[in-house]
């Protein structure tokens, strides 16, 4: 049977709180900036129960990237088994939304450009990155190879530009939090269909 933790509250539920809020801090202000007394004041916690629960500050941020990732990860995994790439890409953008769903900062935990390197803190947010990455790239491949384009340079660019549109559309979401995973999707869907397929402007008679 599990410990209480303060205030009665079920330890259990007090550790979400605190991962709640430190993955907040850590993603707000990133792995170098981010302070586990700021953490411990938000939670209502002492510093003392944070290392009694996480062992150190790194034990903590661990938990967080821990979450975050896989759930981001089985999320993108998830979308894979569906057919066709532009099918696929949504069904990629639609799992990353669910996931993110009122946890934006997850994904700023994950790809931190304040991690130390090398450091174990890099290392545990790198597996994640590389996981993601790894089906970014496969499914980039699938769409070049529909097309017939097999430049590993065009494979490289459109990699590029697939990571800069998701982590884009998160921050965007990040700062428009009113709007809910499928209200993202069908969106993203909008704007795509818009690109690919602009309406041509009637010419005069």
């Amino acid at each position: 049977m599990s410990g209480a933790g303060t205030k009665g509250v079920p330890r259990e539920q007090r550790e979400l709180q605190i991962l709640d809020i430190a993955t907040a801090e850590f993603g707000t202000r990133g792995y170098a900036n981010a302070s586990l007394a700021d953490i411990a004041t938000a939670a209502g916690v002492s510093k003392p129960l944070i290392y009694t629960y996480f062992g150190s500050r790194d034990g903590l941020h661990t938990a967080c990237v821990q979450r975050a990732g896989e759930s981001l990860v089985e999320a993108v995994a998830r979308a894979q088994v569906v057919h066709g790439a532009q099918g696929k890409a949504l069904a990629t953008l639609t799992g990353i939304f669910h996931a993110l769903d009122g946890r934006t900062q997850n994904w700023r935990i994950i790809y931190d450009g304040t991690l130390p390197r090398p450091s174990p803190a890099y290392d545990r947010a790198r597996a994640y990155q590389d996981a993601l990455n790894t089906m970014g790239s496969d499914g980039v491949a699938e769409v070049l190879g529909g097309a017939g384009t097999f430049d590993p340079e065009d494979h490289s660019l459109l990699r590029a530009w697939w990571f800069s549109i998701v982590s884009t559309t998160i921050s965007w979401w990040s700062d428009h939090p009113g709007h809910n995973p499928a209200e993202m999707a069908d969106r993203c869907l909008r704007l795509l269909t818009a690109i690919r397929h602009p309406q041509q402007p009637i010419a005069a008679s």
